[in-house]
């Protein structure tokens, strides 16, 4: 955040602990439109735009932040700009009750971006990132295949991609 630096590290809950969950309000939720779209935004900016005090839109986003509701901020990236030119949901059929294992396992690959756990017919939605349909199949068959508790996979490829958050504001 440009003008007033938000140094408040996110705080690192013990195992699973979450603090209680607090309403958010109107301002809250504009807050928080505005950081997705830009995370660098000051906080002259922040409260100008939503109508308040610039104590009070420091001390808002400071209990977003410790309410775990800004879990952090970060760049957006254009993967295709940035070198990983193949993207690619992958679906997997995993071992039953080894949803942690692959997660953990799924962490460590390069390009993995989003891991979700899902009901339907298969259990677990992967987005990756690579630098190409080579890397991409090397992925898949030599690194995913071989994680023991992965019954099955199947890969579809992203032809385009539009970011909604940056469209919002």
């Amino acid at each position: 955040m440009a003008d007033e630096q938000m140094a408040t590290p996110v705080p690192s809950l013990a195992s699973g602990e979450r603090p209680p969950a607090r309403p958010l309000d109107d301002i809250d939720r504009s807050i928080l439109r505005m950081l997705q779209c830009d995370g660098r935004a000051s906080i002259r900016s922040v409260a100008e735009r939503v109508h308040v005090s610039r104590a009070n839109a420091y001390a808002r986003i400071n209990r977003l932040i410790d309410d775990g509701v800004i879990r952090g901020f970060s760049a957006r990236v254009d993967e295709e700009r940035a070198g990983q030119g193949a993207s690619a949901y992958i679906t997997l059929k995993i071992v039953q009750n080894s949803w942690r294992t692959v997660r953990e396992k799924l962490r460590e690959l390069p390009g993995a971006s989003h891991i979700a756990l899902v009901s339907g017919d298969f259990d677990v939605l992967l987005l990756v990132h690579t630098r190409d349909n080579r890397a991409l199949r090397e992925l898949v068959l030599t690194r995913i295949q071989a994680i023991e508790e992965v019954l099955s996979t199947r890969t579809l490829l992203v032809f385009e991609e539009t970011d909604l958050k940056s469209e919002r504001l």
